[in-house]
């Protein structure tokens, strides 16, 4: 079946693996969780560019609704931006091979001190692909409740965070009104509404969807 509007077949707007021949890397600066790699990349005429991107062990982030269309949040100060930013839960894959689900579920404990029963996928990004390889595996997480044992203990920018549960309608308007700006709090608020409006939150990968991006162990 073809789109009348565009001639392109359903299905043909899928994001495909593809490398083009790299023939000298080098890497300037190594961190403490990510570095910089540069690249010197043939393009189709043959001519040779050199490309500098950060390289990052990809994330995850969870978009946690409870029984009353609220959203968990925490506000956090995010000293590149110069700003106090609303946010899901999330954190880094810091163990190579890590289960993305363990991770998201770690980052909810640790971040609200909730635990949720029922896990989706809801959507995969790469934040800023033109300067950096992260890769994002956002979770939808429903049934929620508060966890067991002891708070996390926080440190450094956490040490400030706040928490809230906030209307999923405050936040979808809040993105559209230019009020917020987390990459993965925009995402996942408008992927949740659009999913609901669609097939259903049960329609949803499941929480061990494959990622090639950044495959991991079951």
């Amino acid at each position: 079946m073809t789109d009348e509007a565009t001639g392109t077949a359903a299905g043909a707007v899928v994001d495909t693996p593809e490398e083009w021949q790299v023939t000298a890397t080098v890497t300037p600066f190594r961190g403490a969780k990510t570095s910089v790699r540069t690249d010197d990349v043939v393009m189709p005429d043959g001519s040779v560019v050199r490309r500098d991107y950060q390289v990052h062990p990809g994330s995850v982030a969870v978009l946690a609704l409870d029984a009353e269309d609220r959203v968990v949040v925490l506000r956090q100060y995010r000293h590149p931006v110069r700003q106090k930013l609303w946010e899901i839960p999330a954190g880094l894959l810091d163990v190579p091979g890590e289960n993305p689900l363990h991770a998201a579920q770690r980052e909810l404990y640790e971040e609200a001190h909730v635990k949720a029963e029922d896990w989706r996928v809801l959507t995969d990004v790469y934040t800023t692909p033109g300067g950096c390889d992260e890769a994002v595996r956002i979770f939808l997480a429903r049934d929620l409740s508060t966890a067991e044992g002891q708070r996390y203990d926080v440190s450094e920018e956490e040490a400030d965070m706040e928490l809230a549960r906030v209307p999923l309608t405050e936040l979808v308007r809040g993105v559209l009104a230019g009020e917020l700006h987390n990459n993965c709090l925009v995402v996942g608020v408008l992927s949740a509404v659009a999913a609901r409006a669609g097939e259903g939150f049960d329609a949803l990968r499941p929480a061990g969807a494959p990622w090639p991006a950044r495959p991991f162990d079951v």
